[in-house]
Parts: C-alpha cells; sequence; structure tokens
C-alpha cells in the first residue's frame, strides 16, 4: 500500500510475478484552506483512507503487506505513543528559516553533507524538529518518540507494539540518520529539537517489521521515493529522471556520495544499496510558462510547435531558471533566452528552446552523478511530460543514453508489494535475504539515441556555452 500526500493506493501483487492482481483507492479525508494541501494533517487520516482502499475483501488471501508513504512526514510521539500535534508533512515552509538556522548551527552546508549526506531544506524532519523547539516549545518537550508516515503506519497495522521500525530508505530521508555509516546521528535531533527522543530500529530491507494479530507479515515499509526505485526495478547502470514542475535525477550506486556543495542528497534505497539524488527547481514549470508566453493551451500544443523547430532551435537557448536553481546554486537568478537573431524570433523555436532547456538542465543534474562516478546506461523517464513527443524525440540524444518510458501506473504500491512478498519469501526460507524476488519489468517505450547522439551532444554544448558565459563557475560536476 502506498500512502501518498492525497491518497491511499492499494496493489494486491502475485508473489512470484508481481503481476496486479487487484486495486483498491482512496482520497485522505483532509482539507486545506481553500480545497489546498494542508501542512499539518491528523495521521489518523491516513489510517482511514487506508480501511476504506481495502474494503470490499480486497486483502482477501494476502499473506504480507508492504507500506510505501509520503517521504518528509514527521509524527512526533508522547512517552504513551499518542501524537503530540499533527503530522508535518511536505516542504512545509514555516520551517524556512529553522533551515538556515540548523545549516549555521551545525558550521554550514558542507558540515551537513559530511555528517548525513544532505542538507536540511525545509521540508526534512530534522528542520521541523527545530522549528517546533522555536515555535511550540511545549510540543517539543512533550515529544518521546519520532517517526515518519511509514513507520507510524507499520506500527498501527502491527497493534502499536513496544518496538518501532524503520528502513534504511525512509531513515535516509530524516536529516539524523547517515547513509555513508548507517547509523543515527542523535546529537543532530538533540541540536534540533533540544533534547533525545526515541528513533526507531532501522532494519534490513527483507527483514519483517512483524505480524498483524490476524497473522499478516508485515515488511519493513520505505518512503515513496525508494519504493518506487524498487517497483519500477531500477539497478546499478540506471537513473531515474522525474519531471514535476521541478525534476530530480537519482540513480542506483553502490556506496554514498558526500557532495560538499550539497547538490547531492545521498539517500538509501530499499534493496541495501544507496540512491543519490540531484534536484533542479525547474522543469515542466518552464514548458507552462513558454506555453502561457506564446498564447497556447496546453503542454500538448507547446510539443506540436516545436516538433516544427529543429534540434538547437537555431541558435535560440533557454536557461530554464525561472524560480532561481538549485543545480547549478543559483538561487536569486532567473532564467535567461540568448541567442536571438532575426531567423531564430519564430513561436517553433522557442517552443524547441523551452524543451531543450529544461533536458538539459536535467542533463547538468545527471552530469553531477557522472562526475562522481555514477554509471548511467539507461534513463527513465518519469511524469505525465514524459509522453509528449518533443520530450521524447530529444532526450535520448540529450542525455546521451538510453531512455525509457514506463506506462503509467502505481510503481510506489507495487515496490512496496515487491517488499513484501521479499520479507515473505526470505521469512519462508524461499528467497535469499540479498536478492530481492525477480519481477516482471514495466511496460514500457524504450528509445534510443542512435543517430542523433552527436547533433544532441551539440545542443548540449550549445546550451552549456551559454550557461557558462552567463554564470561563470557556478557549475560544478
Amino acid at each position: 500500500m502506498d500512502s501518498a500526500p492525497d491518497f491511499t493506493r492499494i496493489v494486491v501483487c502475485d508473489t512470484d510475478t508481481g503481476a496486479v492482481l487487484r486495486q483498491g483507492y482512496a482520497q485522505h479525508p483532509i482539507q486545506g484552506a481553500e480545497g489546498g494541501r494542508p501542512s499539518d494533517v491528523d495521521p489518523q487520516a491516513w489510517l482511514l483512507s487506508l480501511g476504506e482502499a481495502a474494503g470490499g475483501g480486497l486483502l482477501e488471501g494476502v499473506q504480507a503487506i508492504g507500506v510505501s508513504a509520503q517521504a518528509n512526514a514527521l509524527v512526533p510521539l508522547d512517552a504513551q505513543g499518542n501524537t503530540v500535534r499533527p503530522a508535518m508533512t511536505g516542504g512545509d515552509k514555516r520551517a524556512q528559516v529553522a533551515a538556515a538556522d540548523l545549516i549555521d548551527a551545525l558550521g554550514g552546508r558542507e558540515a551537513w553533507a559530511r555528517a548525513v549526506g544532505c542538507v536540511p531544506g525545509a521540508g526534512q524532519p530534522v528542520t521541523k524538529l527545530r522549528w517546533m523547539a522555536r515555535s511550540e516549545p511545549e510540543n517539543a518537550a512533550r515529544t518521546a518518540v519520532l517517526l515518519q508516515a511509514h513507520d507510524w503506519l507499520v506500527w498501527q497495522l502491527l497493534g502499536r507494539p513496544v518496538r518501532r521500525t524503520t528502513d534504511r530508505g525512509g531513515a535516509s530521508g530524516t536529516g539524523y540518520w547517515a547513509a555513508a555509516t548507517g547509523g543515527y546521528r542523535s546529537d543532530l535531533v538533540e541540536l534540533a529539537l533540544g533534547h533525545q527522543a526515541m528513533l526507531p530500529e532501522v532494519i534490513g530491507p527483507a527483514d519483517a517489521a512483524g505480524t498483524t494479530p490476524e497473522g499478516l507479515l508485515i515488511s519493513a515499509g520505505t518512503g515513496e521515493t525508494m519504493a518506487a526505485a524498487f517497483g519500477l526495478g531500477i539497478g546499478l547502470g540506471d537513473a531515474v529522471v522525474s519531471l514535476g514542475a521541478s525534476g530530480s535525477v537519482m540513480a542506483v550506486h553502490p556506496e554514498a556520495l558526500v557532495d560538499q556543495y550539497g547538490m547531492i542528497t545521498s539517500l538509501a534505497d530499499a534493496t541495501g544499496m544507496h540512491l543519490p539524488v540531484v534536484t533542479t527547481l525547474n522543469a515542466v514549470r518552464a514548458l507552462r510558462g513558454t506555453a502561457e508566453l506564446l498564447g497556447l493551451p496546453d503542454l500538448e500544443s507547446l510539443s506540436d510547435l516545436a516538433m516544427k523547430s529543429t534540434p538547437g532551435a537555431h541558435g535560440l537557448v533557454l536557461l530554464p531558471y525561472l524560480e532561481g536553481e538549485r543545480t547549478p546554486n543559483l538561487p536569486h537568478t532567473a532564467g535567461t533566452l540568448a541567442g536571438l537573431r532575426r531567423e531564430s524570433m519564430k513561436p517553433e523555436h522557442l517552443a524547441r528552446a523551452a524543451f531543450e532547456g529544461m533536458l538539459c538542465g536535467l542533463g547538468d543534474a545527471l552530469d553531477v552523478l557522472r562526475g562522481r562516478g555514477v554509471e548511467v546506461r539507461r534513463v527513465f523517464l518519469l511524469g505525465p511530460a514524459a509522453e509528449l513527443p518533443a520530450v521524447q524525440s530529444a532526450a535520448p540524444a540529450l542525455f546521451g543514453a538510453q531512455v525509457v518510458v514506463p506506462q503509467p501506473a502505481d510503481y510506489a504500491a507495487i515496490g512496496a508489494a515487491r517488499q513484501a512478498a521479499w520479507a515473505l519469501g526470505a521469512s519462508q526460507g524461499a528467497l535469499d535475504p540479498r536478492t530481492p524476488p525477480a519481477w516482471q519489468g514495466p511496460v514500457a517505450q524504450v528509445l534510443d539515441p542512435g543517430e542523433d547522439l552527436a547533433v544532441g551532444q551539440a545542443v548540449r554544448q550549445q546550451y552549456v556555452s551559454v550557461r557558462e558565459q552567463t554564470h561563470p563557475g557556478a557549475f560544478r560536476p
């Protein structure tokens, strides 16, 4: 089951093949101001939607359950196991000042990167602890146990036992667990919260968290990012590029990467490996902005227009730093449109430049990982924009790799189910705890750069030249 920010999705899979047999879905019964998503959520809402999604006998015959849940949702409990306050979810903007405060308190970005493999941001649990200590000192003082969303749900399914567990993937996103050493930094909890708190036991990828009163095995659970990677079946040599309003690039790697500039967030995956992530602030938002500028109703129209241009967009280059940028670290900059000549000033060339600029920005993020020895042979492209012809025609050559576009599916829920099958097989002696079950891979389009590779690399070089001229030395792969 996957408890996302807005809903619970349950998939029942065949233990041996991973084939999806049945599915359930329910929205969380929560509503924010004017219909938006609230930052504070009563975790009981997650249980209510879970119960609704599992209705109609969906779990009949199920032997094991895996739980994936939204990242960064902090659930503070008191000594009796009651929630001290609603769960703090998402990239909580209230915590931005707390993030800067914490970075300074430890001695800067590099100190954090070396300590836990990431630099605190507004979304991370460690930052939310700092905010709570400053803004809600009474709640902070009552906080005795720290859980994340998937930890709390696993604990509830098991009947709230004394033992509380988590996995490496979930722990690696907290800001107080180091992927490189595989251990908690309780001193950082104290730095943020003002006192120590009980932290869940980190169990192995194939370990069971326990068994429900009804005899169902519950696996370790993990964060949504790790569950989706596991559901996709990515391994060494694979990277995943997610096209949302902002973009992210992650890849499987055998070791944790410490990045002194803080461009890499060093997460652990759900298999015992590592999952370095590089984020860009501008992906599909650059496409939407260009579509509005050109008076187009949607991204499909922008893609159709871009396909009327040619690679390189007649010399037009868009640096898509519309919200500032994180990769490279240019938080206060703006976007740049370069190469304006009379022959390039046509709507189709601007449309093409928007797609190329977005993909080249993500190519920079890929280069950060490649520069640290991460092998990238295949790139999985996720998000609705991955279906656009202008993306699919340009991405393989610009990324310099085979591109795989999986059919839309609930990969986080499938990954959680695969983890459950692994824990079940390991507990029965049928599966090696070091080797996950070999499930069928996703149905996908496979796109090769082929003869376009040289053209794509020329377009990348055109982009890099403009980036270096405009922001010399800002990008450090």
